[in-house]
């Protein structure tokens, strides 16, 4: 699909609303009051929360294979060794910093699938990061959707009067919510929210709501992207009255962190409560890119990481509302298994995705998912293997969490996983 002047308009006019607040005209927010009685309640909706660690993660000192004579040689200066991890069998622990994500594993309620991977992989920050996002690694056609985005298109009709999706914190649209039909908004933070029916002279009201009425007459007449443009706004005008609203009714016992990641699943868990319809919302998490010095840094940010998912998961069972979520997180390669002169790993292969499955939900498993990649048998480049095809994880969140066709979506029929 061709980007054009219609499309690129009728796309910003209503992701404008929700993350800009703009001005709504008064005719909006009637229709949007229509919607809200005839919209059915989606109490028992699934929901998926995706957490982008953007920038590579070092999955080897995530996961650690504590007793393994490789990784203890490979890294002199960076490994981590029995005693400073919390173990999780006698080869591998989580990283110290994780105490929060290891009780979840202790509860059965954290999966960890190994080994994750693509063919052919590609070291390039944007171009592995585009791969992940558009799950094409090898057709151009459609590197400028993303597998969410086309997700949705493919299940439009469930989505009618509701907003599917939403990128929270983020300052651009990740590529993996672009679609043709459905148009996702970025929400910055509930509290920089603000509603306003229309603002300024009576008179620029007034031209405002005529230009909107006749956009929307002329859409009623048969323009696609005109309607478009008229139910994403006026969807959006609904979302954005009821997101007001949401300060003073969330109430929470759960301590999430004062960290970037913290705040943003908090701003999560209040949507969640809102009861929007939305099934999927993206966060991200950045500065894994550890070339130099990355012992600290990266203790850090594992820690920021496994404390705001500690308060998300506490957080959503006092609403008992954990049986309906599942967390998944992804990077876009893992790390050298050498490390390099600078205490730091450069940029590498195969990894590890986390899951936080629905407690309470009966098909639900956890646990290790698939071996830990070898650290002898090593590709020419002396990266690690893969033997899980991450699409296979997207087919599993896809078919059996969310329900939505995969494959179409993912070009193919991946193995689907057994964690849900």
């Amino acid at each position: 699909m061709k980007t054009n002047r219609r499309n690129f308009l009728a796309r910003s006019a209503a992701a404008g609303v929700i993350s800009l607040g703009a001005s709504v005209p008064a005719f909006l927010s009637s229709a949007a009051a229509a919607a809200t009685a005839q919209q059915q309640s989606d109490k028992d909706g699934r929901i998926l929360v995706l957490i982008e660690l953007a920038g590579g993660n070092d999955g080897l000192n995530t996961v650690i294979p504590f007793s393994n004579d490789a990784y203890l040689k490979a890294r002199p200066g960076t490994k981590i060794g029995e005693g400073a991890v919390l173990k999780l069998d006698d080869e591998l622990g989580l990283h110290a910093q994780m105490g929060g994500m290891k009780a979840l594993y202790d509860a059965g309620s954290l999966g960890i699938v190994q080994g994750v991977g693509y063919p052919n992989p590609n070291r390039s920050h944007f171009r592995s990061m585009d791969i992940w996002h558009s799950a094409r690694p090898t057709d151009e056609e459609f590197r400028g959707t993303g597998w969410l985005g086309r997700a949705l298109d493919e299940t439009e009709q469930q989505h009618a009067g509701r907003l599917p999706a939403l990128a929270v914190g983020t300052d651009r649209l990740p590529r993996a919510l672009l679609g043709h039909k459905i148009n996702v908004p970025m929400l910055r933070s509930i509290d920089a929210f603000k509603w306003n029916s229309g603002g300024g002279p009576a008179a620029d009201r007034e031209r405002r709501r005529a230009l909107i009425e006749k956009i929307a007459a002329k859409s009623a007449a048969g323009n696609s992207t005109l309607d478009f443009l008229r139910k994403t706004t006026t969807t959006a005008a609904l979302t954005a009255k009821r997101l007001g609203a949401l300060g003073d009714q969330y109430q929470t016992k759960a301590n999430y962190p004062a960290n970037g990641l913290g705040q943003k699943l908090k701003t999560v868990a209040q949507l969640i409560t809102a009861d929007l319809g939305t099934r999927i919302f993206y966060v991200s998490l950045g500065g894994f890119d550890t070339h130099s010095q990355q012992e600290g840094a990266h203790a850090a940010l594992l820690g920021e990481l496994s404390s705001a998912l500690s308060a998300f998961c506490k957080d959503m069972e006092d609403h008992k509302l954990r049986e309906r979520i599942l967390v998944a997180t992804y990077s876009e390669f893992g790390r050298r298994v050498q490390e390099n002169g600078s205490l730091g790993t450069d940029h590498g292969t195969a990894s590890q995705m986390f899951l936080v499955t629905p407690e309470g939900h009966k098909k639900s498993k956890a646990g290790l998912i698939g071996k830990h990649p070898s650290l002898t048998d090593l590709d020419k480049e002396g990266d690690m293997k893969f033997h899980t095809d991450f699409r296979s994880v997207y087919a599993s969140l896809l078919e059996n969490w969310v329900e939505f066709p995969s494959e179409k979506v993912l070009g193919g029929n991946f193995k689907k996983l057994d964690f849900v």
